[in-house]
């Protein structure tokens, strides 16, 4: 096996690769995200690969870099990390009581070869009163997460179900990434 380079810095994704045993060194991208696509499917490829890519431009050696991006969209519009308080109130309002997708993209770079995907789960809501939102946000915890919560914490209290991948909401469709593994090694063997 290649050594894994995740190109992020989030907390969230490091506890997962290591959850399944991945080894894996963290080098984070410093470019800055840039979305040209308007669907959020294409829009979190786009950005892993942009992290990946600029990863892999700086990596030494016979490495697999991996970027990954991860968005809430409700009703097709992108929700990101919230700006401040009022932008996370607005946010879990928006989220209040009904469905939304939260879309990942990853992309693996090993050499000349890449792969892109993107995993996309539904996730629900009930309803949240005011009182619950402002006390959510004072925790903290929503303003460094993709649609304002992070469903792994305190706003597991929200959830009333999902379809999909959990992992995929924590930000890292590891299942999938692992099967993607699977195929390349199945494939370089063959050459």
């Amino acid at each position: 096996m290649k050594t894994l380079i995740l190109a992020s810095a989030s907390p969230r994704r490091r506890e997962i690769l290591k959850q399944v045993g991945i080894d894996f060194t963290v080098i984070p991208s410093t470019k800055e995200e840039v979305i040209t696509k308007q669907e959020p499917k294409d829009a979190v490829m786009e950005l892993a690969l942009q992290k990946a890519e600029d990863v892999a431009g700086r990596a030494d050696g016979d490495c697999m870099v991996i970027g990954a991006d991860t968005v809430v969209a409700m009703e097709g519009s992108i929700l990101g990390k919230p700006e401040d308080k009022d932008d996370a109130a607005r946010m879990l309002r928006m989220l209040s009581g009904s469905r939304h997708q939260v879309y990942t993209g990853v992309a693996c770079i090993c050499g000349e070869k890449k792969h892109v995907f993107y995993e996309e789960t539904s996730v629900f809501f009930y309803p949240v009163s005011e009182d619950e939102i402002r006390c959510y946000i004072e925790t903290g915890e929503p303003m460094d997460k993709a649609g304002a919560y992070g469903i792994q914490g305190r706003a597991a209290r929200f959830i009333r179900g999902i379809e999909g991948d959990y992992y995929n909401v924590v930000g890292f469709p590891v299942a999938r990434f692992l099967q993607v593994l699977k195929k390349w090694d199945e494939q370089s063997s063959r050459i």
